[in-house]
């Protein structure tokens, strides 16, 4: 093969064992696809193609991948919009016969189906970051930390103070999108207790909002994320939080005290939870 089909938003290069996707940047374009740039797909992580009629003259190349091969769309887990499916390929109609070649040919090449027992896509690349509603979520490869805002953090997270995840100890991630209703990302330890039901209430979980966690950034984190606790082994030892800026930490013990006032933290939490904060300076 080695030809390119071009399409809205997209153009797909088929190679001797992948499909090389680039997607176009520009105004009308998905900030997910401008998020991902580019992915490379091996023939191995797909396990179907099929070609249907689509909107105003338009017909559209799909390839299925295999459940479990796209860290991206493990994540997700069938929550995108159709027009933000990565796999999608939307041509005008009078290509239809050309797009009928090129799926011929990618069928001929398919040889596995089923789940697959490993990730065979690349996830997004690290280092990662976005605002929640709650807080920023970062992750450098390795670990996951939440550093909790406190306008919007609960005063569950505020007595629990800012969260870091070395991604050996977990097993998994919850995400849910922020464009439906109780939008967010939760991380899932091992052998651990069920997490409270409201993820507000939850540490490892940073909840969504409107304009806070959107699809284009916090689900290529949540993949990122899910790829690396997947080639991970578990760490027997929680790492050490790096020291806070003072002035952080000042703000912090004021919000504590309006939290004290309040009667939502206690005389016994506020001397403890003070005590910890001023042990990081």
């Amino acid at each position: 093969m080695g030809d390119v089909l071009a399409g809205f938003h997209a153009a797909w290069e088929f190679e001797s064992d992948s499909v090389l996707i680039r997607y176009e940047r520009g105004m009308r374009t998905p900030k997910l696809f401008q998020a991902l740039g580019e992915r490379r797909v091996p023939f191995e992580a797909i396990e179907g193609v099929n070609l249907t009629p689509g909107r105003r003259g338009t017909v559209v190349l799909r390839a299925e991948p295999r459940p479990g091969a796209d860290p991206l769309m493990e994540a997700a887990a069938g929550q995108l919009k159709e027009s933000c499916d990565p796999y999608r390929l939307v041509l005008p109609a009078e290509r239809e016969t050309l797009a009928e070649y090129y799926a011929d040919e990618l069928r001929a090449r398919l040889t596995e189906s089923g789940p697959a027992e490993r990730h065979l896509v690349a996830a997004p690349g690290t280092p990662r970051q976005f605002k929640a509603y709650d807080g920023k979520a970062s992750f450098d490869g390795t670990s996951v930390s939440f550093r909790w805002f406190w306008t919007g953090a609960s005063s569950a997270k505020w007595k629990a103070g800012d969260q870091r995840f070395p991604v050996g100890e977990l097993s998994g991630v919850e995400w849910r999108s922020p464009e439906v209703f109780e939008g967010h990302l939760r991380l899932l330890h091992r052998d651990a207790a069920a997490p409270p039901a409201q993820p507000d209430q939850d540490p490892a979980a940073v909840v969504f909002g409107l304009g806070y966690g959107p699809v284009h950034e916090s689900l290529p984190f949540a993949a990122a994320v899910l790829a690396a606790v997947r080639t991970s082994e578990p760490v027997p030892a929680v790492v050490a939080a790096p020291r806070r800026d003072p002035a952080d930490i000042a703000d912090r013990i004021r919000h504590l005290g309006e939290l004290h006032q309040a009667g939502l933290v206690t005389d016994e939490e506020f001397s403890v939870k003070k005590a910890e904060l001023l042990a990081e300076l």
